[in-house]
């Protein structure tokens, strides 16, 4: 079952996500907030690498007062998170936040919560309500003997019931842990029991190496299940690597088309070529190009062909020299150090 098909529909800014809308991917900026122009730079960046949703943090009323300044640079919706202190997720509304992230269990009051609420409510601003493994509530820890994914649910469905109490149904709900699996039973529990859309992330995951990994296993499972609306890489890294692994996810599970899909052989004795860098200029200089196709980079002559069968166009390297393959059939042969321009000529020309 495609659970995100069923999901309550959401606007956030000019972007639209629940009831089967496209997956959107979203990162978060890790300058400080106050400084608009670092910010925005990055923002850029990220936005070039193919960042749809951005959230800032906000932990100070400059951080509030600067996102006004931010939008007016950038070009997608801005999440403003906010911790502990209620009165900056109103000033980051009053200042053109177009969602915020809030865990309802630390903003304090439900008198607190409430002026969040209606806030939100007069300017039609969706809510998401997170709650992470790492934050959750004593008795749910003492009740389930530990921290498990049906405390999680819990949390997060009394988080939910405080909101829709108050009136207000405009939510995204994330549920968050740096463990794999539990993270992933949370959300197929969650799933059966939340008609809001979810944001889908491992928190926490580590390196751009180590994060990538436990990402890719977490978010393969939970997306290939159905589940999730929008989608965050949290790396210990720039935030671009978070995109270039968010799109690669979506696109291997097929949620996605478009961009670029680089395959390469793991080298053996009989590479005769630098493959492994050449992989890694080929991975580099597709980014720039707006094409839904795949590309191989292949170690020797002898297989290269036949392992590039199922690409678009490859290249194989031989002894000082290499072939362009086009759908498995040798159509040029080249010198090693031409290997790169030709392979770029070739897509610059793509039709």
């Amino acid at each position: 079952m495609a659970y995100r098909d069923n999901t309550k529909v959401i606007k956030i800014g000019d972007r639209v996500i629940g009831g089967g809308n496209p997956i959107l991917i979203q990162s978060m900026t890790n300058t400080r907030t106050e400084d608009v122009q670092a910010t925005v730079a990055q923002i850029k960046r990220l936005e070039e690498a193919g960042c749809e949703i951005i959230r800032c943090t906000v932990p100070n009323e400059e951080a509030a007062l600067a996102l006004k300044e931010i939008k007016k640079e950038i070009h997608i919706p801005l999440v403003a998170d906010i911790h502990f202190d209620y009165k900056m997720a109103i000033a980051a509304m009053e200042n053109g936040a177009d969602k915020i992230r809030i865990n309802p269990g630390n903003i304090g009051s439900k008198d607190r919560i409430a002026a969040v609420v209606s806030c939100a409510k007069e300017r039609n601003i969706p809510i998401r309500v997170g709650v992470n493994s790492g934050s959750l509530e004593k008795n749910l820890v003492e009740k389930y003997g530990g921290v498990t994914a049906e405390g999680l649910v819990e949390s997060a469905l009394d988080k939910i019931g405080i909101i829709e109490d108050l009136g207000y149904d405009n939510m995204v709900v994330s549920i968050k842990s740096s463990n794999v699996m539990l993270c992933v039973k949370a959300h197929e529990l969650l799933a059966q029991k939340c008609q809001y859309p979810l944001h889908v992330g491992i928190t926490e995951a580590g390196t751009v190496y180590g994060g990538n990994i436990k990402s890719s296993v977490g978010l393969g499972i939970i997306l290939n299940e159905g589940i999730g609306d929008t989608i965050r890489v949290s790396l210990s890294g720039d935030p671009v690597e978070e995109i270039k692994t968010a799109k690669t996810i979506l696109r291997t599970l097929d949620i996605r088309k478009g961009g670029i899909e680089v395959v390469s052989c793991p080298t053996c004795g009989r590479t005769k070529i630098d493959l492994i860098g050449l992989a890694n200029q080929v991975e580099t200089m597709v980014q720039n190009y707006d094409l839904n196709i795949k590309v191989a980079v292949m170690g020797c002559a002898v297989n290269g062909p036949g392992e590039a069968k199922e690409a678009d166009i490859g290249i194989a390297g031989g002894i000082g020299e290499g072939l362009l393959i086009k759908n498995g059939e040798v159509v040029k042969k080249v010198p090693e150090d031409q290997l790169l321009a030709v392979l770029k000529d070739e897509l610059d020309h793509w039709k």
